[in-house]
């Protein structure tokens, strides 16, 4: 498998047991690129901004825009599915209705 599981119904990823709500699949390839684009130079802004140790508005104005990239995405702010599910984000898998399928996951490693 590549990539970390994705849940069934393809709402979030596992990375080491915690779930994280995946980006909402109905934007537009370029809108979703554009943003992923935007996250990316937001990144690398916090990280320049850490490195320089100055901290301030400066770091921020990064995070800022890290958060509003991952909201335009889905990732953060309002869930993007539309069946009154609860949002899971950052939520361990095991402790969630994901847990029966998140268990048989385990039996799938070689």
């Amino acid at each position: 498998m590549s990539g970390p599981p994705v849940t069934p119904d393809g709402r979030y990823i596992v990375v080491r047991g915690r779930l994280w709500r995946r980006a909402n699949p109905s934007l537009p390839k370029e809108d979703r690129q554009s943003l992923v684009n935007d996250l990316m130079t937001a990144r690398r802004a916090v990280a320049r901004e850490k490195k320089a140790d100055e901290g301030g508005e400066g770091l921020r104005k990064a995070r800022r825009a890290v958060n509003a990239a991952k909201t335009a995405l889905g990732e953060r702010g309002p869930v993007w599915w539309t069946d009154g599910a609860p949002d899971l984000n950052r939520h361990m898998a095991r402790n969630t209705p994901y847990a029966d399928w998140f268990a048989g996951l385990s039996d799938e490693a070689p």
